[in-house]
């Protein structure tokens, strides 16, 4: 199976180049896209909570994605790189368009693989020492840590999407549904339901 996966960050931005690009990329190497997966979806959201993990948990050794970049799988080069790794190990071969480059179980994939993760790994390590580093200058000023009491990020974003979490509940979506889209806890959603209207 041959799957050709296109993503945009927002409803204003076109899916049209993507899929034009990746036509002519198959129509070169003589492949037929069996399915189009297609989403409008932030790249920073996991892949496995997208469209996108759905797509990957159908596909088979010797089946073939195709992106026209790889920053359409993910905007952070850790779940690039998780995404890769799941796809070298169930022998999927994975195409980029733009960047030019085929990931499959050749040597050369593998040693591109290898040093992507181990940036990866880098990057991680580097967000986490100057957090650690900001976090220790902040104590030694004498600043509280942590969030200040009463400021829930999360419940935020139910009171500024309310309109919304109403017709979401008169539809019959249930919580979990309800949740998973607005990426928070069952316990946030309870806990402004209880302080708040719905």
């Amino acid at each position: 199976m041959i799957i050709a996966y296109l993503r945009v960050s927002t409803g204003k931005q076109h899916l049209g180049n993507q899929k034009e690009e990746i036509q002519k990329f198959a129509a070169l190497r003589n492949l037929k896209v069996d399915r189009w997966v297609t989403e409008i979806v932030s790249g920073k959201k996991k892949g496995e909570d997208r469209e996108l993990g759905k797509a990957l948990q159908n596909l088979q050794k010797g089946d073939i994605l195709i992106v026209t970049e790889l920053s359409r799988l993910s905007r952070t080069l850790f779940d690039i790189m998780s995404i890769l790794n799941r796809c070298l190990e169930k022998n999927i071969t994975v195409y980029s368009t733009k960047d030019g480059y085929a990931f499959d179980n050749s040597i050369n994939s593998k040693v591109l693989a290898f040093a992507f993760g181990l940036v990866a790994e880098i990057e991680r390590n580097l967000i986490s020492m100057r957090t650690k580093e900001a976090l220790a200058v902040r104590k030694a000023e004498g600043k509280r840590l942590g969030r200040a009491k009463g400021n829930n990020f999360r419940q935020k974003i139910l009171a500024d999407n309310r309109p919304q979490v109403k017709r979401m509940l008169e539809e019959g979506k249930s919580i979990t549904a309800i949740c998973r889209y607005f990426n928070i806890s069952r316990d946030t959603f309870y806990e402004y339901k209880r302080n708040n209207e719905l």
